[in-house]
């Protein structure tokens, strides 16, 4: 499975982004997809999750609440809605594939994309 992402961006705090990723080369909803992100001289760190064969999400409490993952089976591609973003949320965002049902473990994942950057002034 190839993954892209894109959608990355600049805005103000407190303002909305809708990175996306497309999958290609697979059955797309065989796969769990997540959302990750690196900051600058950080891990890098677990965002979302919305599983395969149902509609389990999972979040991580930094971003619950703010953010909200889909997808789209049809189009081969996920999500991740971002809104109310803090400086805090600024880092470079992949998106990743793995056959589990709903793991948030980085290593769990199989396929990833590329990554597309987030940055967020105060």
């Amino acid at each position: 499975v190839q993954l892209q992402a894109s959608g990355g961006g600049s805005v103000q705090a407190g303002g909305s982004l809708r990175p996306s990723c497309a999958a290609s080369g697979g059955t797309f909803s065989d796969y769990t997809m997540g959302w990750f992100r690196q900051a600058p001289g950080k891990e890098r760190e677990f965002v979302a999750l919305f599983s395969r064969g149902g509609d389990i999400t999972r979040y991580a409490d930094s971003v619950k609440g703010r953010f909200t993952i889909s997808r789209d089976n049809s189009k081969n591609a996920v999500y991740l809605q971002m809104n109310s973003l803090k400086p805090e949320d600024a880092a470079i965002y992949y998106c990743a594939g793995a056959r589990g049902l709903w793991p948030t473990s980085q290593s769990s994942y199989n396929y990833w994309g590329q990554g597309t950057l987030v940055t967020v002034s105060s």
